[in-house]
C-alpha cells in the first residue's frame, strides 16, 4: 500500500508532537496502523502544511501528491476548516473544489479517503457560526461522496465524542494527541480494519477562570488575528514533513 495524506493542520498533526517537537497526527497513527492490520510495510507521503486553505491544497499538494512514484493507491484529504474561519465563507465554491479532487483522484484509479475535521466549535469565540457552516459543508460533502465508488467519507466533525475539551490542544483548534488517536480509530474502522476508537474518561476536563481565558486570548487568539491583518499564514516557509515515499511499519510512531 502507498498512502499519501495532503490538507492542513489537521493533517499535519498539529496538536499532537513527538518529544523533539515534530508533528505525528492521525495520519501518521492510520499509516501505522494500516501496516499492522496488512502485516505489511506500508509507503507514507504526508504532504499537508498548516494554515492552507482548500483551494491552495488543492493547488500545490493534489497534483504533487498523484504524481508521486509509483503512484498513491490511497489518498486522504481534509481541508476547508480555515475557509470556514474567514467571514462569508462560500459553501458552494468548497463543494466545487472538493467535487474536483474527487474527479481527478479516482479519474487517476487510487482510492479516495475524505475527511470533515473535528468540530472545535464548543471551545472558540465565533463558534456557533463555525459550528454552523461545518454542519452544512459536512452534510454536502458526505451527500457528494455518495455519487463515487473508491471513495470513503469519515465524518470527524459529526463525532460528538471527540468535541469534549480533552481532546483539544492549548490553543482549542487543534487537537491534543488523544483526539488524533480517536482520529485515527475512526478512520481505520472506515477503511476496513475495525480499531476501538480512543475515549477519554468520562468527567476530565479543563479549567477555564478568568486567568486562563486572559492567557489564551494572549497567547493563541491575538497572534492568529495579527497574522489575519498582516496576510500571514502559520505556515508560511514550511515545507512538507514527508514529502517523498517513506516505509512506514507498525511499530513506527
Amino acid at each position: 500500500m502507498r498512502y499519501v495524506a495532503i490538507g492542513d493542520s489537521f493533517t499535519e498533526g498539529m496538536g499532537d508532537e513527538r518529544t523533539d517537537g515534530t508533528p505525528r497526527g492521525w495520519a501518521d497513527l492510520v499509516a501505522a496502523g494500516l501496516a499492522a492490520a496488512t502485516g505489511e510495510e506500508v509507503q507514507y507521503a504526508n504532504l499537508a502544511i498548516r494554515g492552507r486553505l482548500l483551494g491552495p491544497i488543492l493547488d500545490e499538494q493534489l497534483g504533487v501528491a498523484l504524481s508521486l512514484a509509483p503512484p498513491p493507491t490511497l489518498l486522504s484529504l481534509n481541508g476547508g476548516g480555515n475557509d470556514m474561519m474567514r467571514r462569508g465563507t462560500d459553501i458552494e465554491h468548497l463543494l466545487r473544489l472538493t467535487e474536483s479532487a474527487l474527479q481527478r483522484t479516482t479519474a487517476a484509479g487510487v482510492r479516495m479517503l475524505l475527511l470533515s475535521g473535528a468540530d472545535p466549535s464548543e471551545h472558540l469565540p465565533m463558534g456557533k457560526v463555525i459550528h454552523r457552516k461545518g454542519t452544512i459543508l459536512s452534510a454536502a460533502v458526505q451527500e457528494l461522496t455518495a455519487r463515487y465508488d473508491n471513495v470513503v467519507f469519515v465524518n470527524v466533525f459529526g463525532d460528538e465524542e471527540v468535541r469534549r475539551a480533552p481532546y483539544w490542544s492549548g490553543d482549542r483548534l487543534h487537537l491534543n494527541s488523544a483526539g488524533h488517536r480517536r482520529v485515527a480509530g475512526l478512520v481505520l474502522t472506515a477503511l476496513g480494519h475495525p480499531t476501538a476508537a480512543h475515549q477519554v474518561e468520562a468527567g476530565l476536563g479543563s479549567a477555564r477562570g478568568l486567568l486562563a481565558e486572559a492567557r489564551y486570548y494572549r497567547e493563541h487568539v491575538l497572534p492568529w488575528v495579527s497574522r489575519r491583518l498582516r496576510g500571514r499564514s502559520s505556515g508560511d516557509g514550511r515545507a512538507a514533513k514527508y514529502p517523498t515515499w517513506t516505509p512506514v511499519g507498525s511499530a513506527t510512531g
